[in-house]
């Protein structure tokens, strides 16, 4: 039960940043005075308190541990699961197995990919397939022009499978929070589906805009 408390916990941290990161980028659509000025503003946040970025540092801090011990917990509830199947079946039996739950693992695996190929990207200036640009906005809408359409298609299936991670995750945090009841099983079903088709359909407006020049 705590793993699964702990792999709820995380997860709403998880969502409540990725409902912020994803706010910031629609910011991209006010211009790219409005877009610079709030990534400049991040790391202003907490000043005098806090040093220059330290606010930053103090998400980047949370999210990390948040991220390793949410796949922690999900590596050992996996194992457990395994390992409590006493006999495999010739026909496994799927019918209460979404197509979210079925692809949590791999879809997880992709995801961490596109966070390590994203910070190197648009964060760190690593990667900059259209030009190491010292502007916030100049490197988004640079990085998905139509020539670099592979890094929009890997952007497309990564917040895809971000979109399923969350709908089966939000369903089994609130599950786990005892919040599944089965008077609350289609209200909570339909919150799940929207929140994730929200956070899914707000991060692909920024690329999608851009690579067809809605954005420029």
């Amino acid at each position: 039960m705590a793993l699964k408390s702990a792999m709820a916990v995380t997860g709403g941290i998880l969502v409540l940043f990725l409902i912020a990161h994803m706010y910031g980028n629609l910011n991209v659509f006010a211009g790219q005075e409005a877009f610079d000025s709030y990534s400049h503003h991040l790391r202003e946040l907490g000043e005098p308190m806090l040093p220059h970025g330290g606010f930053l540092w103090i998400m980047r801090v949370v999210l990390l541990v948040s991220i390793i011990v949410h796949a922690y917990a999900a590596a050992v509830l996996a194992i457990r699961a395994n390992r409590a199947r006493p006999v495999r079946y010739q026909a496994r039996k799927r019918v209460q197995r979404s197509y979210a739950s079925y692809t949590m693992r791999w879809g997880g695996v992709l995801i961490a990919l596109f966070a390590i190929f994203h910070i190197l990207h648009l964060t760190t200036n690593h990667i900059h397939p259209g030009g190491a640009f010292d502007s916030p906005y100049e490197r988004l809408v640079a990085g998905f022009q139509p020539e670099f359409f592979y890094v929009t298609l890997f952007y497309i299936l990564s917040v895809i499978a971000v979109g399923f991670h969350l709908r089966h995750g939000i369903w089994s945090a609130l599950t786990t929070l005892g919040a599944n009841k089965a008077s609350r099983e289609r209200p909570l079903n339909i919150i799940a589906t929207v929140l994730a088709l929200v956070i899914t359909i707000g991060f692909l407006l920024t690329p999608l805009s851009v690579t067809f020049g809605l954005v420029e």
